[in-house]
């Protein structure tokens, strides 16, 4: 076997058709700042100007997911006026895949 390990793909083999087929599916990329746990009564008492205590720390990572399973973890940028994430952390695939597995 030359340079080119078993999964090389240069010459466009069966890998790259099958990315190529996944590649336009669509996903829905998800961006969760925090959460907790309300009573339907404290709920109900939400008002404007209301300020809800949510589970992280101002400076943690925010939690990245598509389709709702964790893919990595970032920051709040902004860019052009609109907010953004600024990927710092990429789960392991392994764990990706679990947590896959875990919503089947």
């Amino acid at each position: 076997m030359g340079a080119e390990g078993v999964g090389d793909d240069a010459g466009g083999g069966l890998a790259g058709r099958n990315y190529k087929m996944l590649s336009d599916i669509p996903l829905r990329l998800s961006v969760e700042v925090g959460s907790t746990s309300l009573k339907l009564s404290e709920l109900l008492d939400l008002a404007e100007g209301s300020v809800v205590e949510l589970d992280r720390q101002a400076n943690e990572l925010l939690d990245i997911l598509v389709n709702g399973t964790l893919v990595a973890r970032g920051e709040v940028v902004t860019v052009g006026g609109r907010f953004g994430i600024r990927v710092v952390d990429v789960v392991a695939t392994d764990a990706r895949i679990a947590g896959l597995e875990r919503r089947t």
